[in-house]
């Protein structure tokens, strides 16, 4: 069987994966997606004219509060209820300390010549 490589996701199960992974219980919330625009002047073929075209990247991807479901949107409460737990969890980042005020000594051996 060949390997797997494209493996597609609706924008709604999109949504419901990032509201478990961001820990959000409450609130309709959707997708939503940053767009760029620039202008270049392009070719369509090796022989063609020039032609201006619009080039429209996805710059971030979001999740946004919506205050009425629609059919993008997630129930938060009904996806990732309240004292459910989830094993893939990653644990809260640990806080750094402060820097201590003397700088840090780095001894280096230096061979004696001969």
């Amino acid at each position: 069987m060949p390997e797997t490589r494209i493996i597609e996701f609706t924008l709604r199960e999109v949504a419901k994966a990032l509201v478990i992974d961001s820990d959000i219980h409450e609130g309709f919330w959707g997708i939503m997606f940053k767009f760029g625009i620039q202008g270049a002047n392009i070719s369509p073929g090796p022989k063609d004219d020039l032609t201006p075209a619009a080039i429209v990247p996805i710059l971030n991807m979001a999740l946004q509060r919506f205050d009425v479901p629609n059919n993008l949107t997630v129930d938060a409460a009904k996806v990732n209820p309240r004292g459910k737990t989830t094993s893939n969890k990653k644990p809260a980042p640990k806080k750094k300390s402060a820097p201590s005020k003397k700088p840090a000594v780095r001894k280096i051996r230096v061979p004696k010549k001969a």
